[in-house]
C-alpha cells in the first residue's frame, strides 16, 4: 500500500470529501528506514523530480571528524548511548540525527540523517 502525504478524505465532522483527481506521484511519501547497527545494507529509492535517495537501513561504520586534531578517520560502532529522538532508539540501537553512539575512539554525536544520506557521519566528544 502506498502512504500519501495528501488532504484527510474525510471531513471534521466524519463526511468525506468528494474525490475530484487521482492520487499524484509528488503526493507520494515512506516509512522511516530506521538504520540499526548491523553489515552495512543501504537500498536506493526514487523522489520527486527524478532524484534519488538513500536509505541506509544497517550501518556498522562511523566517519569520525575529531575536532582537536580537525581530521577524519572511520571507525566501528558499538552500540547506542542516547538518543533524543525517542528513548526507545536506544536499546532497539537506532541511529538518528543527535543520537550518542559509542565508538573504538570514543562517544560521538551523530550530525546527518543517516536514513535518507545513505552515511552515518558524527562529530567526537570531549
Amino acid at each position: 500500500m502506498v502512504i500519501i502525504q495528501g488532504k484527510s478524505k474525510r471531513k471534521s465532522t466524519g463526511a468525506r470529501y468528494k474525490s475530484t483527481r487521482t492520487k499524484r506521484l509528488h503526493q507520494k511519501g515512506s516509512l522511516p528506514a530506521h538504520t540499526r547497527i548491523g553489515k552495512r545494507d543501504a537500498r536506493t529509492s526514487r523522489v520527486n523530480a527524478g532524484g534519488s535517495k538513500t536509505r541506509l537501513l544497517f550501518a556498522d561504520k562511523v566517519n569520525l571528524f575529531d575536532p582537536s586534531t580537525r581530521k577524519h578517520s572511520i571507525e566501528d560502532i558499538k552500540n547506542v548511548v542516547e538518543s533524543p529522538a525517542n528513548r526507545h532508539f536506544v536499546r532497539r540501537n537506532i541511529l538518528t540525527k543527535g543520537a550518542v553512539v559509542e565508538t573504538s575512539k570514543g562517544r560521538a554525536r551523530i550530525t546527518g540523517r543517516p536514513g535518507q544520506e545513505g552515511m552515518v557521519n558524527a562529530v567526537l566528544i570531549k
